[in-house]
């Protein structure tokens, strides 16, 4: 009698788990970089293996099974076990560098001004920033924190929250031609707006806000990029709509303001998630405390 046990792969049960987490079999190929078919390819030879549907798929969700969820539960703990192994075995070395994955617009418009503070204060620590030029921040690959936009605010994720987003709208003291800036709604119309990313989104939302009923007709000038844009808005182009704290600086130093209207609160939050190489990396504390102290001065300052 063959007493061999047969295991599925890893690969395999780490696709579950990632497809069961974000409900998801794109977001779940996106962060583990892999293709959609891989990822499904995998969670179909788990259910050969088990002989059983692991997961319930309709055109709304995916959801796991009940046996689904006995998988899951079994694959959690082994991965979990083993990143453990991992890190007992081979913890992170002192000099390795503390890993940050941040939009770029965030990392050129407010971190990189302040990172002088962070070595003034830790000499023997390394940062290595990484950042990213799309609307969201993917959480795969081998960082140690990532800095997000939730759009909905923090979710179940263990999180440590920078900053909520608020809406302002800034430009040049003097736009192009030497004009002032706007002082309302009616005086907007003769400016462009300045979109920091291709959806628009963010002059829609604070538009909306105003709850003006008249009907206006903009320009519009498009980056994908509030760095982008900001830049823009400073050259005299433009009004941009941004985040307040990727303003801040430029609005200390008098090369924007806000020609008019209040800042809209739009129940985002950037916040900072750690992984498990984050929380047991040797810089850790330093850098959860230095970034608490910047964000608290930069809100105290604003």
């Amino acid at each position: 009698m063959d007493n061999t046990l047969r295991i599925p792969s890893l690969q395999a049960l780490q696709a579950l788990v990632r497809v069961a987490d974000t409900s998801n079999f794109t977001e779940a190929a996106r962060q583990l970089h892999l293709t959609q078919s891989a990822i499904s390819r995998q969670v179909q030879q788990l259910e050969e293996h088990y002989q059983t549907v692991l997961f319930e798929r309709t055109s709304r969700k995916v959801a796991l099974t009940a046996h689904g969820r006995e998988v899951y539960a079994v694959a959690q703990e082994m991965l979990e076990s083993l990143r453990d192994l991992q890190l007992r075995l081979a913890p992170p070395a002192q000099d390795r560098p503390f890993r940050i994955r941040i939009f770029v617009s965030l990392a050129v418009r407010w971190l990189l001004p302040r990172l002088s503070s962070f070595y003034a204060i830790n000499p023997g620590l390394s940062l290595s920033i990484e950042t990213v030029s799309g609307e969201r921040v993917d959480t795969g690959g081998d960082c140690d924190a990532y800095v997000l936009y939730l759009p909905e605010g923090l979710d179940q994720r263990p999180l440590t929250p920078l900053f909520d987003e608020y809406l302002i709208p800034v430009c040049a003291p003097l736009l192009s031609g030497g004009q002032p800036a706007p002082r309302s709604l009616d005086e907007l119309t003769g400016h462009a707006l300045i979109h920091g990313s291709t959806g628009r989104h963010e002059w829609t939302q604070w538009l909306q806000a105003q709850q003006d009923q008249a009907e206006r007709s903009y320009q519009h000038l498009l980056f994908n990029l509030d760095d982008l844009a900001l830049d823009a808005a400073a050259r005299g182009l433009g009004v941009a709509m941004t985040d307040k704290m990727l303003a801040h600086d430029a609005l200390a130093r008098g090369d924007l303001v806000v020609p008019f209207g209040e800042a809209l609160r739009t129940g985002g939050v950037y916040a900072l998630w750690l992984r498990d190489s984050g929380v047991r990396h040797p810089a850790c504390k330093a850098v959860l405390s230095w970034f608490e102290e910047q964000v608290e001065q930069t809100t105290r300052a604003a």
